[in-house]
């Protein structure tokens, strides 16, 4: 589909004089990203998949600390599309946030373009479609943030850095799949595991005596996975924007949405190794593998594929097991660990419930018993233009309620500089995964079974890690630290998406009565509108 851009060299001006008022000495990175359906076969069949340049999985976006990064998205689909960016906190400016609470989609034949600054920020993320049941079909790409050359990494240089994009995949179209919800089903059994797009032969290339920075994340619908490589050990050195304490592993359990970075250094005898992908907590387990070539390797990959850990205990003890190294820096030259989170008094306990259930008769899933309706216009709109009868601040309770799922556009008021505590309560027996937009939270306990306020003697107040994205296991729970520093309207949901499109999300509004750009910006004097929002600007 041709597109039809936008005056783009006058957005661009408009965007860059905005940022220039608060971020001037930063440089820039300009990206083009467009979006096209294509032919691709990962399982062997072949299937409408969603290219980024023509490329499943997308082209990786690279940059540093603090640089503004103006990503120009081209729709050549036949239907709406956004892209969020998972991890990336947009910094007083949720417009950017590309999810449908806080921006209006990109019109099939348009573009749009984002400009985020990655402010503070280091780590291994990624991007993906939020709208409808698109990251079923790829749209998804990793993004890389370094540290600045004047700020020392806590390990030395690696050789070489690579992405690597695991997660679930099924040979069913999007669309498919979208209209097995819409009718009330549910998802079956994904049909494979893919690695960068592969169900096999995905491989990272090194050579001996040399390490390398593997970045994984897991992009899938809705399994963990565990990944490991056969005969090498790794070694965990940062989650999600952190530096954690230095940890070998065997192998590593990476829940849905979740993205960790390892080294791994090229020590064994001169061949192929396998790396091994495979699914968590499911009573059939899925199993792909890639390989690890050495450059003068002159053997194939060989012998038994490595198996992974099968016990629930395992996985909970590994997750306590990260924790941040409070020495070394991150985005800036200051100690990770010259943030005392755990000496702040706690100004409000939030606990959410997962649950499912019906309405009118087909499956949906809630938070507290609220079950997540988008509304005809972004709320984060709704908000800026003051336009009524979109949305209820507090139209979502703080507490379970253990009541009957009933639908609404549930959005959380909260205030701006609190510092929250958040409980989310499991008791099915499946893992969830929760991430909330624009925020790191600390990790501060994890559990079996229900949670007390006694349950706060086993938190860890000095070294959580920090993170947008964490597991709660089966009938357990998972305590975070939050503090609400970046006013917006920023979405909190399940990262299992099937649960998500079905209701199990909804919105914190974290709020200021400031009118300040210190607080929050403006909104981009490009903004896409729709719903109640056409025409107000």
């Amino acid at each position: 589909m041709e597109v039809k851009s936008m005056n783009t060299t006058a957005i661009i001006i408009g965007l860059l004089f905005l940022i220039s008022i608060v971020a001037a000495e930063n440089p820039y990175r300009f990206f083009e990203l467009h979006v096209t359906y294509g032919d691709i076969s990962p399982l062997g069949v072949a299937q409408q998949g969603i290219l980024i340049n023509g490329m499943f999985p997308g082209p990786e976006i690279i940059s540093v600390t603090n640089e503004n990064l103006i990503i120009n998205v081209f729709n050549h689909l036949d239907e709406p599309f956004l892209i969020s960016w998972s991890g990336i906190r947009n910094r007083r400016n949720s417009f950017q946030d590309g999810v449908y609470g806080t921006t209006c989609p990109i019109p099939p034949g348009m573009n749009y373009t984002y400009a985020l600054q990655v402010k503070d920020q280091i780590g291994s993320f990624y991007y993906f479609p939020s709208l409808g049941f698109h990251k079923a079909a790829g749209g998804f790409g990793g993004i890389r943030i370094s540290s600045n050359p004047s700020v020392p990494l806590p390990f030395p240089t690696p050789a070489d850095d690579y992405t690597v994009l695991i997660g679930d995949w099924y040979k069913t179209n999007h669309n498919d799949l979208r209209a097995q919800l819409d009718n009330g089903g549910t998802l079956s059994f994904p049909d494979g595991i893919l690695i960068n797009g592969l169900s096999s032969g995905a491989t990272l290339n090194i050579e001996p005596g040399k390490t390398y920075r593997l970045r994984i994340s897991n992009v899938g619908l809705q399994n963990s996975l565990n990944f490991r490589i056969q005969n090498h050990m790794m070694m965990l050195v940062e989650v999600e924007g952190t530096h954690t304490i230095q940890t070998p592993l065997s192998s590593l359990d990476v829940h849905v949405g979740q993205s960790y970075s390892v080294l791994v250094t090229a020590d064994q005898p001169a061949k192929d190794y396998y790396v091994v992908v495979s699914t968590r907590f499911t009573s059939n387990i899925l199993t792909t593998t890639g390989v690890l070539h050495y450059t003068n390797s002159v053997e194939p990959v060989s012998g038994p594929i490595p198996n992974g850990p099968k016990l629930l205990k395992w996985s909970f003890d590994q997750a306590r097991a990260i924790k941040t190294d409070l020495a070394a820096s991150g985005p800036r030259q200051s100690p990770q660990g010259s943030y005392h989170y755990g000496m702040i008094n706690i100004t409000r306990t939030i606990r959410l419930a997962n649950s499912v259930g019906l309405i009118e008769g087909k499956q949906r899933y809630a938070v507290n018993s609220a079950s997540f309706y988008p509304a005809d216009t972004p709320l984060k709109l709704a908000d800026y233009f003051k336009i009524e009868g979109v949305y209820n601040p507090g139209s979502i309770s703080d507490q379970p309620t253990h009541g009957e799922i009933f639908p609404v556009t549930s959005v959380m008021q909260t205030d701006y500089k609190a510092f929250v505590e958040v409980v989310f309560e499991n008791s099915e027996n499946t893992v969830q995964t929760w991430h909330l937009d624009g925020h790191s939270s600390f990790v501060v306990g994890m559990e079996l079974y229900k949670w007390s306020p006694d349950s706060r003697k086993l938190y860890n107040l000095n070294d959580a890690i920090p993170r947008c994205t964490v597991q709660v296991f089966p009938r357990s729970w998972t305590a975070v630290y939050i503090p609400l520093d970046n006013v917006g309207m920023w979405n909190m949901r399940s990262e299992l998406w099937e649960r998500q499109y079905l209701g199990q999300q909804f919105y914190m509004r974290v709020y200021t009565t400031s009118t300040s750009l210190n607080d929050e910006c403006l909104i981009p004097n490009n903004a896409l509108l729709c719903g109640k929002a056409i025409d107000r600007i």
